[in-house]
């Protein structure tokens, strides 16, 4: 059910606490990872070795550890997570996270993610129905914060009433719906290119071009997360395999062709990569040498259009074929001439001049091209983008489904 999924679990200090060594195993029996993080009330109930020997790795309890700092920054520790869930959430944290407050590595998380949050209150009765826990709980679900429980019945404390933590159970089969409710592109297969080609001129050197591939790697992430089967065809890059991604490494623009072709068919396809328009024809055999000063010349020919060849109608064209044009000048009309040329849906512009930094930088400012119009996106990390680009895509293929379903009214 969470196959792949990456859970942080913040446990604070209620009596509850003593659920999630078992909650944990069963989010791993359904395929999650879990990482914890155990504050210093959580730790007066369970221990963090019991928490450890379930989750088979390290837990996190303390902010100014400079061993977890070294091997694990707590803003990555929670920006590695695909969810954070708080169970149990007292009422005092749920005050800490309404209030901005950051004095613990938790509520420090808690205060620096930037993914979804979702708490499992447990408290007593009395204390959930406080005006003050009311207020708070309305905050954060203002704030996108999602919750599951609490329940209704008997408590540690001798009462009855609505304060109890969902059980372990109920817990993973919400987190269950939530992540297919935030997975628009389930069931939909994408193809990412990314990276640059390198063409042979001889056994040692090659034609390239300056591209990281951080924005296509970014984007391939973007739509896994929304729950797209991906597959990345990349160049040579100096990244890491995104998890929970098909990854196809290749070298040249025909490799690349090959390695897309054998993708297919897919729904949606992003040509983030930045592919070589020509390459070497004949490239030597041999390291060419520097013999009596004569300068080597070169024939070469064009590369094939990958973005052009998956936009050209026929039963494998995807629904949406998104390209990238990097311009150093009229960035905007290129791109229009670009969309025109190729077939494609979209061409997201982006000015790659050396003075923007992005070729290689963590930025990106795109302008997303359509025939309906630009849409100019503002100055941006290439994750954000990505995240964009991702968010544009499932409305409009969701929009697509919508209208290709049959109408079932009356």
């Amino acid at each position: 059910m969470l196959d792949g999924k990456r859970i942080l679990l913040i446990v604070t200090g209620g009596i509850a606490a003593y659920k999630t060594p078992e909650l944990v195993r069963q989010l791993i029996k359904a395929g999650a990872t879990v990482r914890c993080v155990l504050t210093h009330g959580g730790a007066q109930f369970v221990t963090p070795l019991a928490l450890a020997s379930v989750s088979g790795d390290t837990v996190y309890t303390d902010l100014f550890s400079l061993t977890d700092e070294n091997e694990m920054g707590h803003i990555n520790l929670s920006r590695e997570a695909d969810v954070l869930l708080v169970a149990p959430a007292t009422a005092n944290t749920l005050a800490k996270m309404a209030g901005g407050i950051a004095d613990d590595l938790a509520t420090t998380l808690l205060l620096a993610t930037d993914k979804p949050v979702i708490c499992a209150p447990a408290m007593n009765v009395r204390m959930w129905e406080h005006a003050a826990t009311r207020a708070n709980v309305e905050t954060l679900k203002n704030r996108s914060i999602s919750f599951i429980g609490p329940d209704e019945g008997d408590m540690a404390c001798g009462e009855y009433g609505e304060g109890r933590m969902s059980e372990p159970h109920d817990i993973v089969q919400r987190l269950d719906r939530f992540f297919d409710a935030a997975a628009p592109l389930k069931g939909l297969k994408a193809i990412v290119t990314s990276g640059p080609t390198h063409e042979p001129i001889d056994p040692v050197r090659y034609i390239a071009n300056r591209s990281s591939g951080k924005q296509g790697h970014a984007i391939a992430v973007a739509l896994k997360d929304l729950g797209a089967a991906v597959t990345l065809v990349t160049g040579p890059v100096n990244l890491a395999d995104p998890s929970g991604v098909t990854v196809r490494h290749v070298e040249s623009a025909r490799d690349m062709l090959v390695a897309v072709d054998a993708a297919l068919p897919a729904d949606i396809a992003v040509c983030a990569a930045a592919v070589a328009d020509w390459r070497v024809d004949g490239p030597a055999d041999q390291k060419l040498k520097k013999d009596g000063g004569a300068t080597p010349h070169f024939s070469t020919v064009e590369n094939p259009d990958i973005l052009a060849t998956l936009s050209a109608p026929g039963a494998n064209r995807p629904t949406l074929v998104v390209g990238f044009a990097a311009e150093t000048e009229t960035v905007v009309d290129h791109a229009r001439a670009k969309l025109a040329k190729k077939g494609c849906d979209w061409i997201c512009a982006n000015d790659v001049s050396p003075a923007t930094g992005t070729f290689g930088g963590d930025a990106n400012t795109v302008h997303l091209v359509t025939r309906t119009g630009v849409d100019n996106w503002p100055t941006q990390s290439k994750t954000a983008v990505a995240r964009q680009l991702a968010a544009r895509i499932a409305t409009h293929m969701n929009t697509l489904i919508s209208k290709a379903r049959p109408d079932t009214a009356g």
